[in-house]
């Protein structure tokens, strides 16, 4: 890996030499804190730049003469300059604040700036949109800190997962526009509902550890903000189309029409995505949309917008055992049908079919110079099912009578079932904002009800008839959570370079299920959980551009569906006690953040390794554990052309009195379950010349162990996995633009699984990822 990476720099710094022509290079900064703007839009003549990560723009190969550079980012008034270049030209921007109110108000309330004393990274539209070949969001995200990431299928399309510092996804918050995103119930995160909302994302913020109060289930490992696309000042039209390995293929449609009579704005995007997977029949299917309409006033900004999709997945969550691996490495039990003599076939639709759609309305109103309002409306509603080929399943099982036939008496069958999740989620969220002098305040809150959720099973078909009939259903159950909380956040100038901040939540949660599971087991529980989750910091400004920063938060959350279900005992509730501590600097070519935390936890739950029978990881809770850790990010430009990105985790997350022997009471302190101690990425970028770039994306994981007893037969092994990415935009005459992208995932054809499980019986179970694969697409922009 080090030859690779001194060749490549090698040959990058001949290229800068050899490269002798008139350029204007810039920067563009906002004009209040002097900080540099990521994204923003520089124009010049029929050209047209976003910054990078520093603030930075360049145009190349001009001749010697005057230029009129027009620079635009949302929230700023549009700045013109005018150059004048013989052979270089270097300029700085100052954008100030526009006073027209801009989509960002929308998610203030649930986001840090630089001022918070957090933990946090900022990924804005223009890197998502380098990294998006259809995949899901997780993928996109890969390459920020303590991130690890899974697919199901192997190669990112599909069910895919996350974890942030050993946390999975259930633990993750994730909010869209401020809304809850999380299923109520499981509180996971299931990306592959919305298929290429990445389409649509304007940014998304990830903060690590409890963060700031948000809405929806409480941080245990970080969150997730995604903020949909804003408003778009220019019309446009984009056609993507994408394939690759796997016969992946991805359709993309969008279109805009600009704001009309300075203030509506309409955007709409189709989508449809299809891969056959990397492991066998880990076929995707997905479609999606996004439709916004948006009016945007001086005073008052009202918003439209729905979006959803559908997806239609061959399961593969099972995971093989080592053995199996060794012979076939992409084999999948799913579906598979028996005979006396071993497989004879699959069953051709053992799927996962579901659909979701969202419906938001949003209101933000300036009240007078210093407060602002927002609130919005919200309406989810989600259905689909799991369907199963179920080979000589008892009859007792599905509920059934034995059947008589003759002289015989038949007890057991093959039945077709389809597991059915039916369920609604609405609620509104508001915040009221305050900026003045040396104070920033922010009141605000949610309710949301998850309504009557229906779990059913019904059979479908039937090898023998018994009592049945069709779309019986042989178990069912109802539930409903409502979830109400109110935050006060409070920032405080306390002098020129201290700044307080104190961020107090109440969170009151009421849950109740009851019904048959699916193997109609009876249950009844119904629960009341009332929580305080206060957090309180302060930041230093040691200049301009350093910032020293440490916080302490608690954060509480209720157990989740399977935990009250499938659990021996009834779960308690978790508590999570946060310090965060760190620096961050920022210079024109460089910034680094180091940052320190631990994270106790009291009756933690905790992955046992054991899956229920579609796939949901089992959880237990066990006492006190905790995870600690520091980690390294930072940016740096290495030549005009060279720039590299990297970070680095090195953690302990250890279960201080894990219970390995219950019939002696033996407790040992072990590792956390999926939890490596080493994480760290790399993206070195090379950009050949303007419109060309070419990227090492670069992701190391180390060792981790599949359940909680710390046993070595049960590990997944550390590995490193390197991605090439080239982009390259041309702008011919009749197109805004033409942007093709390619991407070589797995370069070295590492062989190394991202996940896995045990089912209690000592045997590990595996999920492969992907050897060297590629995906492709074209994008014409109008």
């Amino acid at each position: 890996m080090f030859k690779v990476y001194v060749m490549l720099a090698a040959m990058l710094w001949s290229a800068g030499a050899l490269a002798q022509q008139s350029v204007i290079t810039g920067t563009v900064k906002d004009s209040t804190n002097n900080q540099p703007l990521t994204g923003a839009t520089v124009r010049l003549n029929n050209q047209a730049t976003g910054t990078n990560e520093f603030g930075k723009f360049q145009f190349e190969k001009l001749m010697p003469g005057e230029y009129v550079v027009r620079v635009s980012f949302l929230g700023f008034k549009d700045k013109v300059v005018r150059v004048t270049v013989s052979d270089r030209a270097d300029v700085v921007v100052y954008l100030e604040e526009s006073y027209q109110l801009t989509d960002e108000l929308v998610v203030y309330a649930t986001r840090a700036n630089d001022k918070t004393p957090t933990t946090f990274t900022n990924v804005n539209q223009q890197s998502i949109q380098k990294q998006n070949f259809g995949q899901d969001m997780p993928f996109i995200l890969n390459w920020t800190p303590s991130l690890v990431t899974t697919s199901d299928a192997g190669a990112g399309i599909g069910y895919t997962g996350v974890r942030i510092r050993g946390s999975d996804a259930t633990r993750i918050n994730v909010t869209i526009n401020g809304i809850a995103y999380n299923d109520s119930e499981s509180q996971g995160t299931f990306w592959v509902n919305l298929p290429d909302i990445s389409s649509s994302t304007q940014s998304v913020q990830i903060q690590r550890g409890v963060g700031t109060s948000t809405n929806g289930a409480g941080s245990f490992g970080g969150s997730v903000n995604v903020q949909t696309i804003s408003q778009q000042r220019e019309p446009y039209a984009e056609v993507t189309a994408g394939g690759g390995s796997f016969t992946s293929q991805r359709y993309t449609v969008k279109a805009g029409t600009g704001l009309m009579n300075n203030n509506w704005t309409f955007d709409g995007r189709a989508s449809k995505i299809k891969s056959d997977g990397y492991i066998d029949r880990a076929s995707s299917d997905l479609d999606s949309y996004y439709f916004s309409g948006g009016y945007y006033g001086n005073k008052t900004m009202l918003k439209a917008i729905v979006f959803g999709g559908q997806e239609i997945t061959y399961q593969s969550w099972n995971g093989i055992d080592g053995a199996t691996m060794k012979k076939h490495r992409t084999f999948n039990s799913a579906g598979a049908l028996y005979d006396e003599n071993g497989v004879i076939g699959y069953y051709d639709n053992e799927i996962d079919n579901y659909r979701q759609d969202h419906f938001q309305l949003h209101l933000t109103q300036k009240l007078n110079p210093y407060w602002n309002a927002n609130v919005s409306l919200h309406y989810t509603y989600g259905r689909g099912y799991y369907e199963n080929y179920k080979q000589g399943k008892a009859f007792a099982d599905l509920g059934l009578d034995d059947v008589t036939i003759g002289d015989s008496t038949v007890t057991a069958g093959d039945f077709i079932v389809r597991k059915w999740l039916d369920n609604q989620f609405y609620g509104g969220t508001f915040s009221f904002n305050y900026e003045k002098n040396k104070t920033a305040l922010t009141i605000g809150g949610a309710y949301n009800q998850y309504a009557r959720a229906k779990h059913f099973g019904e059979i479908i078909w039937a090898q023998f008839a018994s009592n049945s009939s069709i779309r019986d259903h042989y178990y069912e159950g109802e539930s409903q959570k409502n979830d109400f909380n109110v935050y006060v956040k409070w920032n405080y100038a306390l002098s020129a370079r201290w700044n307080a901040f104190v961020d107090l939540q109440y969170r009151s949660v009421q849950y109740e299920t009851s019904g048959t599971d699916d193997d109609l087991a009876p249950y009844d529980f119904t629960d009341n959980l009332n929580f305080f989750n206060p957090k309180a910091g302060v930041s230093y400004s040691l200049g301009a551009n350093d910032l020293l920063y440490a916080s302490y938060a608690v954060a509480n959350r209720e157990p989740n569906r399977t935990d009250y279900v499938d659990g021996e005992v009834k779960p308690k509730s978790e508590r999570l006690d946060n310090i965060e501590a760190g620096w961050r600097r920022s210079r024109d070519n460089y910034s680094i953040e180091i940052n320190y935390y631990l994270m106790n936890y009291t009756d933690q739950l905790v992955l046992t390794g054991k899956l229920d029978n579609v796939g949901t990881p089992i959880r237990a809770n066990v006492g006190k554990s905790y995870r600690t850790g520091v980690e390294i990010s930072g940016a740096v430009r290495v030549l005009d052309q060279l720039s590299w990105n990297a970070n680095l985790t090195v953690s302990a997350n250890k279960n201080k009195d894990y219970v390995t022997d219950p019939e002696n009471g033996k407790t040992k302190d072990t590792d956390i379950i999926l939890s490596p101690n080493v994480i760290a990425g790399s993206q070195l970028t090379w950009t050949a010349f303007p419109g060309f770039q070419v990227s090492l994306l670069s992701k190391y994981v180390g060792k981790q162990y599949l359940d909680n007893t710390q046993t070595e037969s049960l590990t997944l092994d550390p590995y490193l996995v390197n991605d090439i990415r080239a982009n390259y935009t041309i702008k011919p005459k009749g197109v805004r633009a033409i942007d093709l992208s390619l991407l070589v995932n797995n370069i070295f054809n590492e062989k190394y699984e991202s996940n896995g499980a045990t089912y209690g019986d000592g045997v590990a179970y595996y999920f492969p990822q992907a050897g060297t694969n590629f995906l492709a697409m074209v994008t014409l922009k109008f």
